[in-house]
C-alpha cells in the first residue's frame, strides 16, 4: 500500500523529511478495524513528532492523527462497526498513523462520520473535537448541554484547529465566548466560529476585557504556550474558576498566588491518553465522536477545514507541515485522495 513516512528526523524543507513509501497492507485482529483512508489532516503533534533529532528509524515511521475513511475489514472482536461504514477518528499515537492507504485502529476510538460532510471536511475534526470536548466537558466539568449558559469562557488561540471547534462547542453550550486573535483574517474567523467577542492576544488582555465590561471570566482554555499568559490568566480568572491547558509550558509556572488564593483548578488534556494507556473508559472517545457527528449533521457545528490538498502524498504533506509550522494557519488543512 502507499504511505508517507520517514526514517530520519529532518527539517521540513528537506525532501527526505517525508517520503512516499510502499508498505505491507495490515490485517485486523481482535477489536481492530482496517480502515481505507480517504482523507487526513495535519496537527501540531505531527510536526512535533517529526521535528529534527538524531534518532534514526529502522523502518519508515508513519504519522497522521486525523482521518476519515471506510471500514475495509474487521477483527473478530469488533461489535460496533462493520465493513462499508464511513468512519472518522484521531487514532493512537503509539501505533502507525493515518498517512497510509490502510490503517489499523481500535474500534473504541472510532465512530461513523457525519453524513452531511465529505471525507476531507470530516478529517479536519476528530483530534480537535476530542481535545476540546475532553478538556472542557470532562476534565474541567463544564456542561455541554446548557447548564452553564451565560457564563464566560476565554479561548486563547481562537483561530487554531482546537480553538475553532472549542469556540463552537462552548457557544452551543451557551457560554459567552471571548476568543483571542491578532490579524484581521483570524479575528473574522473567530467571529464566524461563534465568538461573542474577539480580543488581541498580542496586547494586554485585562484592559481589553475591562473595556468589554468583564471584570473576570469564569473559565479559560489556553491552546498556546501558557507561560506568556500565566500572569494574565491569574489576573483574569474569577475565584474558583477553571483553566484548561494542552501545550507544555516553555518556562516554569508559579502555581502559588493568585492561583492558590483564588482556589483555581488547572486541568491538563492529552487526547491520546485513553488509547495510550488503554484506560477503562477508552470507549468514551467513540461516544464523543458520535455526539460531535450528530451536532454536525444537525447543523450545530461546522467543519474547521480551510484548505484541501490533492492527493495524499509526500509533497503535499510536506507543504501542509510547513504551513502548520509557520504559525499562521487558520482552522485546519486536509489532504484527500490517493
Amino acid at each position: 500500500m502507499k504511505a508517507i513516512g520517514f526514517t530520519r528526523y529532518l527539517p521540513i524543507d528537506d525532501a527526505q523529511s517525508l517520503v512516499d513509501v510502499e508498505l505491507p497492507r495490515p490485517a485486523p485482529t481482535g477489536r481492530d478495524l482496517l480502515v481505507r483512508v480517504e482523507a487526513v489532516s495535519v496537527n501540531p503533534v505531527d510536526t512535533k513528532v517529526r521535528s529534527p533529532k538524531q534518532q534514526v528509524e529502522a523502518q519508515p515511521k508513519v504519522l497522521g492523527y486525523d482521518a476519515a475513511g471506510v471500514v475495509d475489514a474487521v477483527g473478530d472482536g469488533v461489535t460496533s462497526l462493520k465493513v462499508g461504514d464511513e468512519v472518522w477518528y484521531a487514532g493512537d499515537i503509539t501505533r502507525s498513523g493515518s498517512n497510509a492507504q490502510y490503517q489499523l485502529v481500535d474500534e473504541r476510538i472510532v465512530s461513523r462520520k457525519p453524513a452531511t460532510i465529505d471525507f476531507a471536511q470530516a478529517a479536519a475534526l476528530p483530534l480537535t473535537s476530542l481535545t476540546a470536548w475532553e478538556l472542557m466537558f470532562q476534565r474541567m466539568r463544564l456542561d455541554p448541554d446548557g447548564a452553564d449558559r451565560g457564563r464566560t469562557l476565554l479561548v486563547i488561540g481562537g483561530a487554531g484547529g482546537v480553538g475553532s471547534i472549542a469556540t463552537q462547542l462552548a457557544r452551543h453550550a451557551g457560554f459567552i465566548v471571548i476568543a483571542t486573535a491578532s490579524r484581521p483574517e483570524t479575528i473574522a474567523w473567530c467571529t464566524q466560529m461563534g465568538a461573542t467577542h474577539v480580543i488581541d492576544h498580542r496586547k494586554a488582555l485585562k484592559p481589553q476585557l475591562d473595556a468589554l465590561g468583564f471584570d473576570a471570566v469564569d473559565a479559560i482554555v489556553n491552546f498556546a504556550d501558557p507561560a506568556p499568559y500565566w500572569e494574565s490568566m491569574g489576573q483574569l480568572i474569577a475565584p474558583q474558576g477553571r483553566i484548561g491547558l494542552i501545550v507544555e509550558p516553555s518556562a516554569t509556572l508559579n502555581i502559588g498566588d493568585p492561583y492558590k488564593a483564588k482556589c483555581i483548578s488547572i486541568h491538563w488534556e492529552m487526547m491520546f491518553a485513553r488509547a495510550r494507556f488503554k484506560t477503562a473508559d477508552i470507549g468514551q472517545q467513540q461516544r464523543i465522536l458520535e455526539r460531535v457527528a450528530s451536532l454536525v449533521d444537525a447543523g450545530e457545528l461546522r467543519t474547521t477545514l480551510t484548505e484541501t490538498l490533492f492527493p495524499i502524498d509526500a509533497t503535499n504533506l510536506r507543504t501542509a507541515h510547513a504551513q502548520l509550522e509557520s504559525g499562521k494557519t487558520i482552522g485546519k488543512v486536509a489532504l484527500s485522495g490517493w
